[in-house]
């Protein structure tokens, strides 16, 4: 970084704390959803041979653009187009949110993945069409797909809280 950038990251204003929050929290997102991912693809979350609503959203996109489903060989890389940035902006949220707060939660980290988890897997995706109801969805798969948020939300605020005091000193 230049002087300049490090100086105005410095000052203690509303700008500087939140560039801070929002630089700190996108960068602990991504760092939660490799997370996330990388549990995702160790523990089950989804019964064998259903789609994520990830890949749905973006098969509906794809056929509604071209006329075709995305093509077999890039149905993983289409799902995390939708992970990474969804991560990455409940994490410019959250950094945003905790602008002010350089100190690391993990209460509020644990309870960020947790309700990440209930907004969307139990509540949004149903309501969409997206997943099943949450009495569908074998329980194991549902408390699978809940440690793995749990571990995002924790990975989100260790990085965004390291971030930050990096940012401010």
């Amino acid at each position: 970084m230049g002087t300049g950038i490090e100086a105005w990251l410095e000052k203690d204003t509303l700008a500087s704390n939140v560039s801070r929050g929002l630089i700190s929290g996108v960068l602990g997102g991504l760092a939660g959803t490799l997370v996330k991912v990388a549990i995702e693809r160790a523990l089950p979350v989804r019964k064998p041979n259903t789609k994520s609503a990830q890949l749905k959203m973006v098969d509906e996109l794809s056929v509604k653009v071209s006329g075709e489903p995305i093509s077999s060989s890039n149905k993983e890389l289409a799902e995390q187009l939708v992970n990474f940035p969804f991560g990455a902006s409940i994490g410019a949220t959250y950094g945003y949110g905790k602008r002010d707060d350089m100190e690391t939660s993990l209460f509020d980290g644990a309870m960020l993945g947790a309700t990440t988890w209930v907004g969307t897997h139990e509540t949004s995706f149903p309501m969409l069409g997206l997943t099943e109801e949450p009495e569908d969805i074998p329980m194991k798969l549902q408390a699978n797909e809940l440690i793995a948020h749990v571990a995002f939300g924790l990975t989100l605020e260790v990085v965004r809280a390291f971030v930050a005091r990096r940012l401010r000193d």
